[in-house]
């Protein structure tokens, strides 16, 4: 879940050739870098139709880079097992990232408290800027049933001022299925791998001068001080936060 976003005619010539696998710009695309990583986890992402074209987007790289990963685009679907395009899924195996201001550690929590996150057989995160991400949480209400998947990043998005978030340890949607995998015991080489992959994109999309105009303005003003509370999942990226 992430802040405004950046789109291919916010900067650049719009003739620019354009990758017709990620739809990225040329000059932006990563995929290049892309390494298949297998992992035992399955990653729903359920992004917000207005996101598919946001040249910062992440999504595309972890549906890119993990086998078990699902992009969907949308609003609203019945269930986890129509979005997956499946019968039924028993959610208690299941998580979705989102902030939960009750939380104070990274942590799972379900109805009856605190379950391990290496109990889980797949996580789910919302792809949009921090609005869209909220349409997708109301739209959907068979989230709020699912357990629910807090962190608390360390470090600031790699997108640094080229995407601004509500809050300072808000992370892109990559970024926080990144270390939600490496919570749940995936391989934290994935992890690393994934974010040496988001910081091309955003390093490519500094160095052709790619830069959405509102990411430029916001880097010219101060931060508001850090708060405390639970961080969102990028995915409200990219987290998605989103």
């Amino acid at each position: 879940m992430r802040g405004p976003k950046g789109r291919s005619n916010l900067a650049g010539s719009v003739s620019d050739p354009t990758c017709a696998t990620c739809r990225r710009p040329s000059v932006a695309c990563v995929c290049d870098r892309i390494v298949s990583q297998p992992i035992q986890r399955r990653v729903l992402i359920l992004q917000h139709p207005q996101e598919q074209d946001a040249i910062l987007g992440s999504a595309q790289i972890l549906a890119a880079s993990l086998p078990t990963a699902k992009l969907v685009v949308g609003l609203s679907w019945p269930n986890l097992g129509a979005a997956l395009g499946q019968g039924e899924v028993d959610l208690r195996k299941w998580a979705v990232l989102f902030p939960d201001r009750e939380s104070t550690a990274q942590q799972v929590t379900g109805r009856g408290g605190v379950i391990p996150p290496t109990s889980l057989e797949g996580i789910v995160v919302l792809d949009g800027t921090w609005s869209k991400a909220k349409t997708l949480w109301w739209r959907n209400p068979w989230l709020n049933k699912m357990n629910r998947m807090s962190l608390r990043p360390s470090k600031p998005s790699i997108y640094g001022h080229l995407r601004a978030e509500p809050r300072r340890e808000f992370v892109s949607t990559l970024e926080s299925v990144a270390a939600a995998l490496t919570l749940c015991g995936e391989a934290p080489e994935i992890e690393a791998y994934l974010a040496r992959v988001f910081r091309t994109l955003v390093q490519r999309v500094r160095d052709a001068r790619i830069i959405p105009p509102a990411a430029r303005r916001s880097a010219s003003k101060p931060r508001p001080p850090r708060t405390g509370g639970a961080a969102s999942p990028r995915t409200p990226k990219d987290s998605s936060g989103q």
